[in-house]
Order: structure tokens, then C-alpha cells, then sequence
């Protein structure tokens, strides 16, 4: 029997206010409260609250039948903790139907899997933590920023007791193999993957609203066809998108959510079922590994890393935040550790990207003005950083020297406690001599 896994990815960046050279070192606070609060609120409005109703009705008119996988990076759950809680209500509300599984990622939406390994083990568990303390559920499948991927990222992921991982279905990987089994890694063996299906996934992500689509418009019998068409030895159709494919990409005046409403029902007609990416993985053992030596991802043509780091400026900006990491890390100060998660979001470097220039993604004029602006306020980071471990002490000096005051502190915790044990014996005794 087929079954169509269905992916969702939901992130919002904080995005960072006009910060000039000369706010460095006189201004601490890098965000733009209103654009990120107008931005989530109409994105909530168009998106989020009428799909997640969509689902939840879905759910419900199929018997149980239609399921669903969403990754919720920790920024995106953040703001809409603060601007939006009734989002997170409607997610929990499908959570509760146990017919929705939440995949984990990198809590920043970074790109720590490429330069700073410990600080992506380090964001993969807070996003863990995350998830359970709104949920109740503990991820159990890996997705990686913008489902990038590579044989050394496999092996980081696999270590962190993960079996399974989503990634993207690329040509220049795949050859001539279908995207439409489950693979492993040829690195980590055990650690499955399921790939993306490219052409069904855009049908819906990209072409359902172009008019010039010599297939539009697309109707859940057309679409659910195709994927019945599919050799019968391909299994398993994995749709991964943006969740404002729903609503805010395709407005729902196109007929996005009546096309998505439909789809349980003539699913069924053809006895194609709709699966979490666990219950794939649980079901189905892999036909074969897949080895990708150079990272990819699910952007752009070339289905590569060149978005975030393909010029220079990115490179310098990632440069640039990577040395102060292992700093950072070791810092207890609150704003310190939650404008480093900020200024790790992959978002700052698509806007520096020269690939994209006017596809209106990005809230700057120019990459030029995205690298400026991003370097000023890190450039302020990295002064506070400094202030609190200065730059003449190495990073194993100062680490050791951290280690030692925790030790101590916590030798000192201990002697107290073994002090106000003697305390109260002699007061016992005090009082029973008396």
C-alpha cells in the first residue's frame, strides 16, 4: 500500500532593526519587534491558525487516517509564544489527536552543522527541550536546516540517538534511483533516510497557483493520480514544503485548503494511506545508501549550500561568528546566550546572498546592506563578549579556569551542607542537654 508522508517546515527569524557603526558599543538591543510581530500575526492569520483548523478537521472526517510530521524551529515557537499563543494552542490541540509528529532540528535554524559541531549537538538538545516542555513528546526524527545534509552530518545526527533524518531527494545524488524508498546513510548504516519527492512536492509548493502551468489547475483527483501512477514497487511519496505553502505562499483564494481538504478522500479512493516519517521508518528498511560528500540541501537548482555561504560576505560573516562559540557557550548571561541563538538564524546569511537579489525574501535593499548591517550588530556581540572573557585568555585557559570556580563552587555547596548538618546536631544537643 502507498503512503504519502506529509513534512511541514515552520520558521520566523528575529530580524534585526537598522543597526549602524556608530550603535556599536551604545546599543545592545539588534531586533525589530515591529516588523518581526507584524510579520508572524498576518502569517498566523493566513497560515498557521486556518491550516492547522484544516488539519484537525482533516484528522477527524478521515477516521484518524490522515497524518502529518511539522519542524518548528525554536525561534519560530518563540515568537509566537510572545505574539501569538493561540498558535501554539492549535498545536497543541493537533498534537493531542496523536496523528501529528513534531521532528526536531537545530533550535536557531542555524547553520551549526557546517562549522561548529558542538554548537549544533549543543541547539539539537535544546530543541528536544523545547518541544517536550510544549508538547509532551520527545522528537524522535531528524531534520536539519533547510534539510541540509552531508556523510559527516549523518554521522553527528546518528551519534546524537537519532535513526532516522529527513533530507532532500537530489538528481545529482540520486542518479537514476527514485526518491520513493527509504535509504540509510553509507557513513552510518543504521541511520534511515527519507528523501524528498521533488516533482510532487513542488507541484504543490511552487506550480499550484501559476497560471501558466500547462497542469493548472490542480485538483486532489489530478494530483492523487499521478502519485497512484508511480510504480507499484515505490512505496512511499515524502511531500516535504513550507508550511505557508498553506495559505500565505498560495492565498486561500487560489483553492489551496479546499485542494488540501480533498486530498484524505480520493487518497483513499485509490488505497494510498498518509504515514509519519517514524511510522515509514518503523515499517520500511532501507534498499539502499546513500553517500553525499559535499553538504546539500532542498534550495535553489543546484540543491547545495550556496544560498548561505556562497560568496564571500557570508563566508566572512560565518567566519566571524563561529571564532566566538566556544565563548559563548561558556557565558551564564541570559541576553548573551539568546542574541547568539538569534544571530545564528541561516536567515542572515540568505540575505547576503547575491543569488537572490529582488526576489523579495529579504527585508534589505541589497546583500551589501544584509552584511553591513549583520556585521555591525555582531561586532557589538562579540565587545560584550569580550567583556565578560577577554580576548587575551585562550579559550583552554579560560574553560580551565571556568572548570575550576564550578568545581570549587561546588565544593564550597558541598562543605556548606556538611556545616549545617553540625549545626543542627549541636543545636540537638543544646536543646536535649537543657
Amino acid at each position: 500500500m502507498k503512503t504519502i508522508c506529509f513534512y511541514f517546515q515552520i520558521h520566523q527569524p528575529f530580524r534585526l532593526k537598522r543597526y549602524r557603526f556608530f550603535d556599536i558599543g551604545n546599543d545592545h538591543y539588534y531586533y525589530d519587534d515591529f516588523q518581526n510581530e507584524e510579520i508572524i500575526r498576518r502569517i498566523a492569520e493566513r497560515c498557521y491558525l486556518p491550516a492547522n483548523k484544516a488539519i484537525l478537521e482533516m484528522i477527524k472526517t478521515s477516521g484518524g487516517k490522515f497524518k502529518v510530521a511539522f519542524s518548528i524551529s525554536g525561534m519560530a515557537l518563540e515568537q509566537m509564544e510572545i505574539y501569538t499563543p493561540e498558535v501554539i494552542d492549535s498545536f497543541k490541540e493537533l498534537a493531542a489527536t496523536g496523528n501529528v509528529e513534531f521532528l526536531s532540528e537545530t533550535y536557531a535554524h542555524s547553520l551549526s552543522s557546517l562549522g561548529d559541531p558542538a554548537e549544533f549537538k549543543h541547539q539539537v538538545q535544546k530543541q528536544e527541550d523545547k518541544i517536550k516542555s510544549l508538547f509532551g513528546v520527545k522528537p524522535k526524527v531528524f531534520r536539519n536546516t533547510e534539510l541540509i545534509y552531508s556523510d559527516e552530518i549523518s554521522e553527528m545526527v546518528y551519534a546524537m540517538g537519532y535513526k532516522g533524518m529527513l533530507t532532500e531527494g537530489a538528481k545529482h545524488i540520486l542518479g537514476w534511483k527514485s526518491p520513493n524508498y527509504v535509504y540509510s546513510s553509507c557513513t552510518e548504516p543504521k541511520l534511515k533516510l527519507l528523501l524528498k519527492n521533488d516533482r510532487f512536492s513542488e507541484d504543490l509548493s511552487d506550480r499550484f497557483s501559476n497560471y501558466s502551468w500547462n497542469e493548472y489547475p490542480l485538483t486532489a483527483d489530478k494530483y492523487i493520480s499521478w502519485i497512484a501512477a508511480t510504480p507499484d514497487s515505490e512505496q512511499i511519496i515524502n511531500l516535504f514544503m513550507n508550511y505557508e505553502v498553506l495559505g500565505s505562499l498560495h492565498p486561500a483564494e487560489t483553492g489551496i485548503f479546499d485542494f488540501f481538504k480533498a486530498l484524505p478522500r480520493f487518497a483513499a479512493e485509490k488505497g494510498i494511506g498518509f504515514s509519519t516519517p517514524s511510522e515509514v521508518l518503523a515499517l520500511m528498511k532501507p534498499v539502499d545508501c546513500i553517500s553525499v560528500p559535499y553538504p546539500m540541501s532542498w534550495v535553489d537548482e543546484e540543491r547545495d549550500c550556496s544560498s548561505w555561504l556562497g560568496n564571500v560576505l557570508q563566508q566572512e560573516a560565518f567566519r566571524k561568528l563561529n571564532e566566538i562559540g566556544e565563548r559563548v557557550r561558556l557565558s551564564q548571561t541570559r541576553r548573551i546566550r539568546q542574541d547568539w541563538y538569534y544571530l545564528q538564524s541561516s536567515d542572515h546569511f540568505y540575505y547576503m546572498s547575491t543569488k537572490h537579489i529582488g526576489a523579495g525574501f529579504s527585508p534589505y535593499d541589497n546583500p551589501y546592506d544584509a552584511f553591513n548591517n549583520y556585521m555591525n550588530v555582531l561586532s557589538d556581540f562579540i565587545v560584550r563578549v569580550n567583556a565578560e572573557f577577554p580576548e587575551t585568555i585562550e579559550n583552554e585557559e579560560l574553560n580551565s579556569l571556568l572548570t575550576t570556580i564550578k568545581n570549587q563552587g561546588e565544593e564550597i555547596e558541598e562543605l556548606q551542607k556538611e556545616l549545617d548538618k553540625c549545626k543542627k546536631k549541636v543545636a540537638k544537643k543544646a536543646a536535649s542537654a537543657e
